[in-house]
């Protein structure tokens, strides 16, 4: 058995850190039992990974009445050396710009 058959299509780029983070960009009002049914993983592990990125000062928790609304802190750098010189938002901002530009608006789709 090849290398790529036995694991090829188990990797990802984005940890599961980064997926819940970019849950919580998109909807700051979010539960963590919705979080960890759109990404795939435990509400545990998503109160654990939310509790890692409080402590690391990418967001904090208000309590809204019996709800939390996280607030991200865009201007926190990314942990690994290699990212360090970027800051949080612009992983952030290279997901989310996608996301909210639809494809048919701009001067670029009204070139022909």
């Amino acid at each position: 058995m090849s290398v790529s058959s036995s694991r090829g299509d188990q990797w990802t780029f984005l940890t599961n850190h980064a997926r819940v983070l970019l849950q919580i960009a998109r909807d700051p009002d979010t539960r963590l039992r919705d979080i960890a049914t759109r990404i795939g993983i435990t509400e545990r592990a998503v109160q654990l990974i939310v509790a890692d990125l409080e402590a690391a000062g990418y967001l904090t928790r208000t309590r809204v009445g019996r709800r939390n609304r996280y607030t991200i802190d865009p201007t926190v750098a990314l942990r690994h050396p290699a990212e360090a010189d970027h800051p949080v938002g612009d992983l952030l901002g290279a997901f989310l710009h996608r996301e909210e530009s639809p494809a048919s608006s701009g001067p670029e789709s009204s070139r022909t």
